[in-house]
C-alpha cells in the first residue's frame, strides 16, 4: 500500500448488452486469465436462466441480489496499547459493492451444480430471496460487528 497518495480509480466501460457498469465489474471479477469472452458467456447465460425462471428483467434481479448481499458494517483490526481490537466501521459504498461481488462469485464457485451458469444463476436467485452463502457471509459480518460494538470508540 502506497503511503504517498491514494490509487486513482480506473474508468470502467459498461458491458455490451445491458450498458451497465456493475455488470462489467462483475464480469471482470469473474474472469480468469483475461478470458473476458468466457466471463461474458457465463454472466449472460446466467441472466438468461434467471429471466427464464422468474420472468423478470435479469438486470433488476442482479441489482436486487447485490443489494441484499452488500454489508453495512464490518470489523477492522485496530492496535491500541499492545492489544488488537476488532473495531466495527461503516462500509463505503464502493467497498460494499466490491465485497458483494466477491462474495457472490466465491459462493457461486463453491456450489455443487454442474456448470458455472447454473451456479451463478442459483446464487443470484438465492440472494434475491435472502438465502444462500453470500447472504450468510453478510449476516456473519454484521453479527461480528454487533458483537464488537463495545470497541466502537476506538474508531479512527
Amino acid at each position: 500500500m502506497s503511503r504517498r497518495h491514494r490509487a486513482e480509480k480506473r474508468i470502467v466501460l459498461p458491458d455490451a448488452k445491458y450498458k451497465d457498469l456493475t455488470v462489467s465489474k462483475f464480469m471482470s471479477c469473474l474472469m480468469y486469465d483475461g478470458k473476458r469472452s468466457i466471463a461474458e458467456t457465463i454472466v449472460y447465460g446466467a441472466f438468461d436462466k434467471i429471466e427464464e425462471r422468474t420472468g423478470q428483467q435479469p438486470i433488476s434481479v442482479f441489482h436486487e441480489a447485490l443489494d441484499n448481499i452488500k454489508p453495512m458494517v464490518e470489523v477492522r483490526s485496530r492496535r491500541v496499547g499492545g492489544a488488537t481490537y476488532q473495531v466495527p466501521v461503516e462500509v463505503r459504498n464502493d467497498r460494499a459493492q466490491a465485497l458483494a461481488i466477491r462474495w457472490t462469485i466465491d459462493a457461486a464457485r463453491k456450489r455443487s451444480e454442474n456448470t458455472m451458469v447454473d451456479r451463478l444463476s442459483g446464487e443470484l436467485l438465492d440472494a434475491v430471496n435472502n438465502r444462500g452463502t453470500a447472504v450468510k457471509k453478510r449476516e456473519d459480518t454484521h453479527k461480528m460487528a454487533e458483537a464488537n460494538k463495545a470497541f466502537s470508540h476506538y474508531r479512527w
